[in-house]
């Protein structure tokens, strides 16, 4: 018997790790998406800043269709013509020299990682290998990558998690300094925490961490997989600080919708690797990079990276024109399209509850925990599409306010 492909289906056959929204998205094109019963919603949530280019982007389509008429998967045995095509636009526009593909930004990170303490252990000590995270950080959800995030109720009742890892308080540099030492390996952070609310590093703070890290021979690892690949506003947002780190991790953005990831290097920290220590089946595909060749070529443009803080712009405009009315929004996080919006005291712990109604008024937003609505759209979204999208965001303010 086949079962009808209903909301309710999910709840009887997924594992119950996730709690979706009731309605279930079937087609999108640009920043608009269509639901089973052709209902049509403004799209806020970029897949959760996945989409870059919006749905259904030609370009990205056409590099699709023209590499699944030739190869699909190699596995690692082989290389591949988009693989090595997609490394090198990555070099070129970056400080990086060697690249890894893996298939998530936990993937990319669990690499990070495992990258940086091989380097100290090879290069210094066996006892080198503490790593420096920080409070309300989100780096995955691998035993490892969610033992370095910093947020206890992603990682707490799995057993016992990898040691040797200290979380401090997000730009506290003095909290750094006073716990790192000869023994560390890594300083690891996010430019613009994306899951922790959106708190953005300031330049101070980035200047002082890697001063740090050459002081005692750590390296610095950015995790770009949210706020990279233009979200806000250049190529990464380490280029915006002036500060070079010495592994970066991207996901998201990176293949358009398409599901990958990359983990960029320099030679020096690269050498310590060698065929067996790290691998992957998956990465590196040959339709993940073709996509990912595509959408990195439009959105690493002028026309779309200086278009992102116009859009911020005219998001902030917007928001500020519901918040004189309803006075829910206390500030405005983030960077470029990775943007957040801190509600009111009177609010805090309701973000849920705001993206749900907004749900229901037909615009799809998220959450940056339990106080932080965030906005990450498309890059290229229409000017028509955001102004529609926050008369619908609106609405559901409005039915929260007086609920």
């Amino acid at each position: 018997m086949k079962l009808p492909i209903t909301r309710e289906l999910f709840n009887q056959i997924i594992l119950p790790v996730y709690a979706p929204a009731q309605f279930i998205p079937v087609k999108g094109k640009g920043s608009r998406v269509w639901d089973q019963q052709g209902e049509e919603y403004i799209d806020f949530a970029g897949g959760i800043a996945v989409n870059a280019l919006g749905h259904c982007h030609p370009k990205l389509i056409a590099a699709l269709h023209e590499q699944s008429e030739k190869i699909w998967h190699v596995s690692n045995v082989f290389t591949n013509e988009p693989a090595l095509i997609l490394a090198q636009k990555l070099i070129d526009n970056t400080f990086a020299e060697r690249v890894f593909f893996a298939n998530s930004g936990a993937e990319a990170n669990e690499a990070a990682f495992k990258l940086a303490r091989h380097y100290a252990i090879e290069k210094y000590s066996p006892y080198k290998t503490k790593i420096i995270a920080f409070y309300q950080a989100f780096h995955g959800r691998t035993l490892f990558t969610v033992s370095v995030g910093g947020q206890a109720k992603y990682s707490d009742g799995f057993g016992p998690k990898p040691a040797d890892i200290v979380h401090v308080p997000f730009n506290d540099l003095d909290a750094v300094k006073a716990v790192i030492d000869d023994h560390t390996c890594a300083v690891v952070l996010e430019p613009v925490q994306g899951e922790g609310g959106l708190s953005s590093a300031t330049p101070e703070f980035l200047a002082g961490v890697r001063q740090l890290c050459d002081q005692f021979n750590a390296l610095l690892v950015f995790d770009e997989v949210q706020c990279g690949m233009g979200r806000t506003g250049s190529l990464f947002t380490y280029q915006q600080y002036g500060i070079t780190p010495d592994i970066l991790t991207s996901a998201k953005a990176l293949g358009g919708g398409f599901p990958m990831s990359a983990m960029l290097t320099t030679h020096n920290v690269a050498a310590v690797m060698h065929p067996g220590v790290h691998g992957t089946t998956y990465g590196g595909n040959p339709l993940a990079c073709a996509v990912g060749n595509a959408a990195f070529d439009i959105i690493n443009s002028p026309e779309v990276l200086e278009g992102v803080s116009k859009r911020r712009a005219i998001f902030i405009e917007e928001l500020e024109k519901i918040n004189a009315k309803f006075n829910v929004f206390r500030e405005y996080r983030g960077k470029g399209l990775l943007l957040g919006a801190e509600l009111q005291l009177p609010y805090h712990g309701k973000a849920r509850d705001f993206l749900t109604m907004a749900a229901e008024c037909k615009v799809m937003i998220l959450n940056a925990g339990p106080n932080v609505l965030r906005f990450t759209p498309s890059l290229i979204i229409p000017e028509e599409d955001i102004k529609e999208g926050m008369a619908r965001l609106a609405k559901a303010v409005e039915k929260v306010v007086n609920s």
